[in-house]
């Protein structure tokens, strides 16, 4: 018996709904994992390279570990001078706030 009227189409059911949901989620969790997986994949090649590098003798493994505290030490540095920053701001937006009460 078709009339050629359209017929509506029936309400989503809230099962469809939950499974749909459940697709989305499962899909964003895959592409999750993938991005870490080709992240891991690309620090193995890295770390594969470093130690063809130090069985070769191109790079110095003292040396390296000299480097790494250097930067370690420099990065250390570096987030005392950001705290410090960090607490001058805070107390210029306290100042501000003080002033902006007024009398």
């Amino acid at each position: 018996m078709s009339n050629g009227a359209e017929q509506p189409a029936p309400p989503a059911l809230p099962e469809w709904d939950r499974a749909e949901r459940a697709v989305r989620r499962l899909l964003e969790d895959r592409d999750a994992w993938q991005r870490r997986a080709t992240l891991a994949e690309n620090r193995v090649r890295e770390l594969e390279g470093a130690l063809r590098d130090v069985s070769a003798g191109t790079l110095d493994p003292l040396q390296l570990s000299r480097h790494a505290q250097m930067l370690e030490t420099e990065n250390r540095r570096l987030l005392e001078r950001l705290s410090q920053a960090r607490e001058t701001v805070e107390r210029i937006i306290d100042r501000i706030d003080f002033a902006e009460e007024g009398p």
